[in-house]
């Protein structure tokens, strides 16, 4: 038995893993970490425990104070230089975000062949991962919500839109939601322009806003609900 913990800038995701297969998971607000001592009660007492957190050094030490009565210490993947079958191929491996490269090391759990890691949160992160398991680098671009907030913060008369996706918009709502949708999808389809002519190449598509980019990619991708938390697994199977 296993616990998984995404630790992120809006949420904390957690799963609950039997073997192959994840029996509960859920998230909750990352202000709310100290909450957790409550959502773990219903845990399986001494699990072993995982996490990854790109949320700052608090939030860490609340989610360890919180899960430290029931719990053995928890295991941290930190960035290195490789692990899994991964290489990381940044100019300081340290230095990527833990999340990221728990997508990765989840992704290399999934497909031997090349693939674009993409973790669409509160930022999109568009990673590189070739069939030979080299992280060749990536984009950090704002998630869509954080453009639309851009957007109606920053300037005089654009509002908080709630448009429609459309080809071409007609309307100052619409015209939002398409541009900040249109430029998610521009960097992820450009990215995997550089992979695409490898065998099997496929894009690995992640985090809470996937299902809204979904359905307007052009290239060969799948849904990939829960690999942080799967790369947080085989981390931890792996030590």
């Amino acid at each position: 038995m296993m616990i998984a913990i995404d630790a992120g800038n809006t949420r904390i995701k957690w799963g609950v893993r039997d073997g192959n297969a994840w029996i509960a998971q859920g998230a909750l607000p990352t202000g709310d970490a100290a909450s957790l001592a409550g959502v773990s009660a219903a845990w399986p007492t001494a699990a072993r425990t995982v996490a990854c957190n790109v949320a700052g050094d608090a939030v860490g030490e609340t989610i360890s104070l919180a899960l430290a009565p029931r719990f053995p210490p928890l295991l941290w993947l930190r960035s290195s230089a490789a692990f899994c079958g991964v290489r990381n191929g940044y100019e300081q491996p340290e230095r990527l975000g833990a999340d990221r490269w728990a997508a990765l090391i989840g992704a290399r759990g999934q497909v031997s062949s090349a693939c674009l890691v993409v973790c669409a949160g509160t930022a999109t992160t568009v990673d590189w991962l070739d069939a030979s398991g080299m992280f060749r680098g990536g984009l950090i671009l704002p998630g869509v919500d954080l453009m639309r907030a851009a957007l109606a913060r920053n300037t005089a008369q654009l509002p908080l839109a709630e448009g429609e996706f459309c080809r071409a918009p007609r309307n100052t709502m619409d015209a939002i939601v398409s541009g900040c949708l249109h430029a998610q999808i521009g960097a992820i389809e450009r990215m995997f322009s550089g992979l695409a002519d490898e065998p099997g190449a496929v894009c690995l598509l992640t985090g809470g806003a996937a299902p809204r980019l979904a359905p307007y990619l052009n290239i060969p991708f799948r849904l990939a609900e829960n690999l942080i938390l799967d790369g947080l697994v085989r981390f931890a199977t792996s030590q």
